[in-house]
């Protein structure tokens, strides 16, 4: 009876495991979700089916069987009505993020439509605006960047700052295969033709900085000065963070939810799939509960930063440290962010995403960068101290300068002077040592 119960039990916990397996590979085949969500649930009842009858033993009175086959089947019934229901019935969702001061909205020839701010100085002093490129790809904060950047205004810069494609504020694609490396730069190229401006000052964090790499690498004599924060994106060894992000199976309580499981699932395997499946507002909601999770208690500073952002615009780019290590809500680690890092999955809704850290070209493009690049690294800001380098190599011209980050990184005082002193042809103390200097605390 022990080793019947032990199998069975063994059985039974297969049973998501296979369900999910068949949902996937439905997914994979190109089945919509009216199908692979049945699939799924098929194989998930049938192999609970044949655990719970290996963990009641086989009466010999007929009416004893009779018992063992209604009990079994009304387990059965019942745990695929629940599980089911929890599938297929979506989660109440919070509403989208309201508009901040100042926004409005660029309807690019690219066909994309972002939310942006601009912040403008009583008198414009300095011909070249700043453009803010912010991190994930897909972790957008509006607000809190505009207030915070928008301080450089004060310098004589028109700056602006906006949320990229399927992020924040900003329009989502019907098809999430849109999104991508090469689109956020046609993007901001476009930005920089509707803003009639001869050259812009980049100032890009985490993947922002892959960004801006890869427009320096296209436009270098459309840039005047860049501001590389916390760069991310050139590391040839990233860990792939499709897990990362697809991993997020938890519901409420920290319990494993039948719906979330179906997401992350098809998150990892086919981002196209998860759009068709759960839609924006519900993947949007679910990367934001992965954005609460509470900060490394080793590093405080290393959360990422509040904000709203893009779940489906993830897929296929390389995601920031700080959604790649594990932590409370979620599950496992390793990429929508898919290939989010490192892109992988030929249906990933940002192939192309890593095309600076695989092109040849593309690097020779940086090498060839002569504008001024400042690359500035906190002291615990999540990216590890290896892409300063990548960056460092890839642009040979590009100084370093260090600041003891406090909470929220890249968000202090002692940032901000570093940013209006490089960008005003100031002299910027540079770090000149290969390795972190005493007191990092990053990875």
């Amino acid at each position: 009876m022990v080793g019947r119960v032990v199998v069975g039990g063994l059985v039974m916990g297969l049973a998501p495991v296979a369900g999910l397996a068949a949902l996937a590979g439905m997914a994979l085949v190109g089945a919509g979700p009216e199908v692979f969500v049945v699939v799924g649930l098929s194989v998930f009842g049938a192999v609970l089916f044949l655990g719970l009858l290996l963990c009641v033993p086989r009466p010999r009175p007929a009416w004893g069987r009779w018992v063992r086959a209604v009990t079994v089947l009304g387990v059965e019934a019942a745990v695929v009505w629940q599980v089911g229901a929890a599938t297929l019935s979506p989660p109440v969702l919070p509403p989208g993020p309201g508009e901040v001061a100042g926004q409005r909205e660029w309807r690019l020839p690219t066909g994309s439509r972002l939310a942006y701010v601009r912040i403008a100085p009583e008198r414009i002093t300095r011909p070249e605006p700043v453009i803010f490129l912010h991190g994930g790809p897909g972790v957008a904060d509006l607000e809190g960047d505009a207030e915070f950047y928008g301080r450089l205004a004060s310098a004589g810069f028109q700056v602006y700052v906006y949320d990229q494609l399927g992020a924040g504020r900003s329009a989502r694609l019907p098809d999430p295969r849109g999104y991508g490396l090469a689109r956020d730069v046609a993007d901001l190229e476009a930005i920089r033709r509707t803003v009639r401006a001869e050259r812009l000052n980049l100032v890009a964090r985490d993947y922002g900085a892959q960004l801006a790499a890869a427009y320096l690498a296209a436009h270098p004599d459309r840039v005047a000065r860049t501001v590389l924060y916390a760069p991310a994106g050139l590391a040839p060894a990233r860990t792939p963070a499709r897990p990362a992000l697809s991993a997020v199976a938890l519901g409420a309580g920290g319990l494993p939810h039948p719906r979330a499981l179906a997401v992350a699932t098809l998150l990892r395997v086919d981002p196209v799939s998860a759009h068709a499946f759960a839609g924006d507002r519900e993947l949007d909601a679910r990367l934001a509960l992965l954005l609460r999770r509470p900060p490394d208690p080793t590093c405080p500073a290393s959360g990422p930063a509040p904000g709203y952002g893009g779940y489906v615009a993830l897929a296929g780019r390389p995601a920031p440290a700080s959604l790649r290590t594990g932590s409370a809500g979620v599950t496992g680690s390793a990429s929508s962010h898919t290939g989010s890092a490192g892109v992988t999955g030929s249906a990933s809704s940002h192939t192309g995403s890593a095309g600076v850290t695989g092109s040849a070209s593309s690097r020779t493009g940086l090498a060839r960068v002569g504008g001024p690049v400042l690359v500035v690294k906190g002291a615990c800001d999540a990216e590890p101290w290896s892409e300063v380098t990548a960056f460092r190599r890839a642009l040979p011209h590009a100084r370093l300068a260090y600041v003891g980050d406090g909470v929220p990184p890249g968000r202090t005082d002692a940032y901000l002077e570093v940013l209006r002193t490089f960008l005003t042809d100031g002299q910027v103390n540079a770090y000149e040592g290969d390795g972190p200097p005493p007191g990092y605390r990053g990875p």
